[in-house]
Formats: structure tokens, sequence, C-alpha cells
């Protein structure tokens, strides 16, 4: 099996695209993508083992991969990533900014250090990695980024962390965009909302209720698949996309459009499979997370 692109063969053959947090989740699900349609993808992550798995499993179906670990929370280790990138390929045409992470807990329970640490992983992270892909081979050669961020509209509560932090994000999208378009560089960023992505396995295990009950307040009634997140970031490196900078696109479903006192409907399960709504599923190698396989 390979995996099942909307997008064209070949759309990405001979660009060279910078994958962060690419060991699991949405980023491991984008890179192969990015592979099947003709990329050579560099895996960035702060675990090898992972890496490799990953890169394993796109060479394995024919795809063109490396891998660098790397925290890119550390100025001069993303420095010398960046460096050893363009050393090794001549060039770095798209980043995907996707390494990210929080946890559950309400404001005042959230130490400096665990805010400082969301922070970091979420915000400074992706703008070093920009700011480095830009430095080093963006500015000479042009390209396009593209920043994962999150359902942040109307707060995060129990996550106001990492609202913060993505919120910071896509105010550092629009204005990396400004500055960045004379050398022939787009920025845009993602927002995925509800996503059924294996980063739900992190979470506590008292948390389990809450997460099986959150597709109820998305208007389509379900949670997304990691397959169209990748798709909303393909599109967004691709020529398509050539006159969008600047711009979030949200992946949720219609969620944030949810008011209080609004009697949402449910759709059933003949809506559910309609066309233009039902899931895609383009990732082959996709699994339910574990709080939904019971």
């Amino acid at each position: 099996m390979s995996y099942q692109s909307e997008f064209r063969p070949g759309l990405f053959a001979g660009k060279v695209v910078v994958v962060t947090g690419g060991g699991s989740g949405i980023g491991r699900c984008t890179a192969h993508e990015l592979a099947a349609l003709g990329a050579h993808v560099v895996l960035i992550g702060r675990k090898s083992e992972k890496l490799h798995d990953v890169a394993g499993e796109i060479v394995a179906t024919g795809g063109r991969v490396s891998f660098h670990p790397c925290d890119i929370r550390q100025e001069e280790a993303v420095q010398s990533t960046v460096a050893a990138i363009v050393l090794a390929h001549g060039r770095i045409d798209a980043l995907v900014n996707n390494a990210g992470g929080q946890f559950i807990a309400p404001l005042e329970t959230i130490s400096a250090k665990g805010w400082e640490a969301v922070i970091a992983t979420n915000l400074t992270g992706g703008f070093l990695m920009a700011r480095e892909c830009y430095l080093q081979a963006m500015a000479e050669h042009g390209g396009a980024i593209v920043n994962i961020v999150a359902d942040m509209w109307g707060s995060m509560p129990s996550m106001g962390h990492s609202g913060a932090a993505r919120a910071g994000m896509v105010s550092f999208t629009e204005t990396a965009a400004a500055e960045w378009a004379h050398s022939g560089v787009r920025v845009n960023a993602v927002a995925p909302g509800y996503i059924a992505s294996s980063g739900m396995d992190h979470y506590p295990p008292e948390a389990g209720d809450m997460l099986r009950q959150m597709r109820k307040t998305v208007p389509l009634g379900r949670f997304g698949t990691e397959a169209e997140t990748s798709a909303a970031i393909v599109f967004l490196l691709s020529p398509a996309a050539s006159f969008i900078s600047g711009s979030t696109l949200r992946v949720d479903g219609a969620r944030p459009q949810v008011r209080m006192g609004w009697p949402m409907k449910q759709p059933n399960a003949k809506a559910m499979q309609r066309d233009a709504v039902k899931p895609f599923e383009g990732f082959h190698l996709a699994t339910t997370p574990k709080v939904f396989q019971s």
C-alpha cells in the first residue's frame, strides 16, 4: 500500500521539504504524503528512534527521506541542523513547522517552568526553524513555510499555555509573510481542530471521557483525520497557493462557530457519508488513537 493523495503525482519532484515533529502524528502523515508526491523529506525531531522508524516506512514505499535529531528549542542546534541539511542537499524549498506539544492543566496550576516549556516548543522553536531556513536557504532561493498552530479561537481552557503560543505563531506567520515576501517566500499556517491523531495517546487516562465527547461540539459531528490536515498543508506548499501568504487555514469542521444557546444539530449517519463531508482517509498507515478503540 502507499499514500493515496488527492494531489497529482510528482507535484514536489526535486524539492527538499523539512518536516519538524516528523516522528509521529500529523508530522509523520504529512511526511508520507510529501514523499509520495516526489519530495525529498527531511524529518526533524528529538527522538532518533522515531525518526528512523518513519524514514523506514517512507523508504519501503519508494520515497526519498533523511532525518536529523534536533531539539528545536536550542538555537545552536537548529542552526547546525539547518546548515547540515543545506550542505547535504544544496537547498531547502519548504518547511512544515509541525513540532509541538502541551499538557492539560488549568492556568493556576501551571508553573513558570511548565509555561516556558510549552512556549519554547510551540512558538520559539518554530521561530528558530523558520528563521534559519530563511537565512540559510530561502532568502536566496525562495520557498514556502507552513506553521502548524491549533484551534485557539475563543480560548483554550485547560491549555492556556498552548493557546498563547499558538496565537503568537499566527502573529509570527503574518509578520514573516510581510517581511520575507520580497525574497519570494510565502508563510502560512494550518490550524487543526479536533484531529484523531496519535498525539491523543499522550493524554492521561482520566481525559478519555472528555476526548470521546469532543466530537459532539463539532458541527460536522466527527473528528478530523491526519490526512485531512496534511492535505491542507500540501495545498499551501503547492503552486496552487502561490498568491496565498499570511493566512491561517482552519481544519476544524466549523467547531469555533458553535455558540452558547444555539441548538446545534448533530448530523445523522447518512449525512456524514455524503461526499462533501465524509472523512478523507488517504494515509495508508493511519491508526485509531487508543482512546477511541474501546
